[in-house]
């Protein structure tokens, strides 16, 4: 196994499970986008409960299912790839929270 470490940055998006961009899913958008730019990868989180700023709860719970049940959109890579991406999302999220960290990734990759 060969173990490469190094600086990366990781991006969350915080949207709800309606929230759309020109008719399609806005976490499915984004996660087109991430692969079209070449990004190391995308993960979209579902949650079970949640609210966001207009304090509304969104709930998978039977008596108060939501449609718009919170969703989370990760994507990590170097700080360089992330640019063009952020660009992006400045165009697509229209309601929603973005946080951006620094971070240190290893990543574990079989030997050839």
């Amino acid at each position: 196994m060969v173990k490469i470490s190094g600086q990366a940055r990781r991006i969350r998006i915080y949207i709800g499970e309606a929230s759309k961009y020109k008719g399609v899913s806005l976490y499915h958008t984004i996660v087109l986008k991430a692969k079209e730019l070449g990004l190391a990868g995308a993960t979209v989180f579902r949650g079970i409960e949640g609210f966001g700023a207009n304090t509304r709860i969104k709930t998978s719970r039977i008596l108060d299912l939501s449609n718009d049940l919170p969703i989370v959109i990760e994507v990590i890579d170097s700080a360089e790839y992330l640019q063009d991406f952020l660009l992006f999302l400045d165009e697509v999220v229209n309601e929603g929270l973005i946080t951006i960290e620094d971070l240190e990734v290893m990543k574990y990759l079989p030997k050839k």
